[in-house]
């Protein structure tokens, strides 16, 4: 609880999307199937990459990462959101908003690192393919991982508790669907230019920062791809960065345009579907863009159908 003057607020209450009332629940049902079809197709890659061998390899490793963040990134937003809706609330408790708080930006600042550790891990692949195994060994994999995931929950702690010890206002009206840092901290009543200059430097080091490397990595392998004398060999790996890019587009793009955007600029309605993209969208999409429509994939998924039949319950047949 935060105390400001006489008054303690105790919890929090989300406006949503209620400015949209007649399209309300069209929004909750759509945040649901994409929630479901995040979960499945995401879990579905994680249980193929540990049962099939032939996945066992850095890409396939990366990838489980990825999915299991972007397992607890949407669930960490959704969850609590479609609770709320059931119950027939619309609000949280402040030790449940400083959490929701916490897990959303160390997922998503452990997926900025972690994008930006794949494509570097695609440029050795495709690069330097016969040192590949040696530089991307189990050991660098289990240090670029783990480096990923202290990186993002330490810089989340230290932002969510610089923002949580500042004094609230009596308003506990939160214009979003979640505890999102920027909609929290308009609701502080002393001054917040430190907190905002926190912020911007690590924003500057979660988002430009691995942009940057990506693109650089890219430019590299489709430097390399250009000395392919196979058309087919050009149309397939064009196609496959193009739908990587496409995912680093619209996950960076809009997180950039929210957290990097200058601070007398208020758009808070456009960042709530602006953080439908990059918190729910792109989740769903990882699995499609990057494994499920990958050969080796569906190869491995009939696989375990042909040994596990009972899987076929679960995981839907590729063709």
């Amino acid at each position: 609880m935060v105390k400001t003057n006489c008054t303690i607020i105790s919890n929090f209450i989300f406006l949503g999307f209620t400015h949209y009332s007649k399209v309300e629940i069209i929004i909750f049902v759509l945040w649901l199937l994409m929630f479901l079809i995040t979960l499945l197709g995401n879990i579905i890659l994680i249980s193929v990459s540990i049962l099939d061998s032939h996945l066992h390899t850095p890409m396939y490793f990366f990838l489980s990462n990825l999915s299991f963040l972007d397992i607890w990134y949407t669930s960490s937003a959704l969850t609590p959101m479609v609770a709320n809706f059931v119950a027939g609330e619309n609000s949280i408790s402040f030790s449940g908003c400083a959490a929701q708080m916490y897990f959303s930006l160390a997922m998503g600042s452990t997926e900025c690192v972690l994008l930006s550790m794949m494509a570097y891990d695609q440029y050795v692949a495709i690069c330097n393919l016969l040192r590949y195994p040696i530089i991307m060994n189990r050991r660098v994999c289990a240090h670029i991982a783990a480096g990923s995931w202290v990186t993002g929950c330490l810089t989340a702690l230290v932002e969510t508790m610089s923002v949580l010890q500042l004094s609230l206002c009596s308003n506990n009206i939160i214009n979003h669907f979640t505890c999102e840092i920027l909609a929290v901290l308009k609701l502080v009543c002393v001054g917040t230019s430190m907190v905002e200059f926190l912020m911007l430097v690590i924003s500057i080091l979660l988002l430009p920062m691995p942009v940057l490397l990506i693109y650089i990595s890219y430019a590299f392998i489709l430097s390399n791809i250009l000395r392919i004398s196979s058309v087919d060999g050009h149309s397939k790996a064009f196609s496959t960065c193009a739908d990587h890019l496409t995912v680093v587009v619209l996950f960076y793009g809009t997180a950039l345009s929210v957290y990097l955007k200058p601070s007398a600029v208020d758009s808070q309605e456009i960042d709530k579907f602006m953080a439908l993209l990059y918190m729910v969208l792109t989740p769903m999409l990882n699995p499609i863009i990057y494994s499920l429509r990958n050969k080796e994939v569906k190869t491995a998924v009939k696989r375990l159908l042909v040994r596990n039949p009972l899987c076929a319950l679960f995981i839907p047949s590729s063709k």
